[in-house]
């Protein structure tokens, strides 16, 4: 799959979960989701973009790519 469709998935993921009061649980929320529905190629290649910058992604799906690597 191409990474931009990648990174735009994980970004509205990351958006949903935003709504959570609590950062910790917001994160854990976002890289809960990636290991439970994302195909481990997807989650391969995101963790991949985000050790290589990760430009585009936000803050709270950065924060829980690295709990994934």
């Amino acid at each position: 799959m191409h990474i931009e469709q990648l990174v735009k998935m994980a970004n509205d993921i990351g958006t949903f979960f935003s709504a959570e009061t609590d950062s910790e649980t917001a994160i854990a929320g976002v890289a809960d989701h990636l290991k439970k529905f994302w195909d481990p190629r997807m989650r391969r290649q995101i963790v991949e973009f985000q050790q290589s910058g990760g430009a585009g992604l936000k803050d709270i799906v950065q924060q829980a790519v690295q709990r994934l690597g």
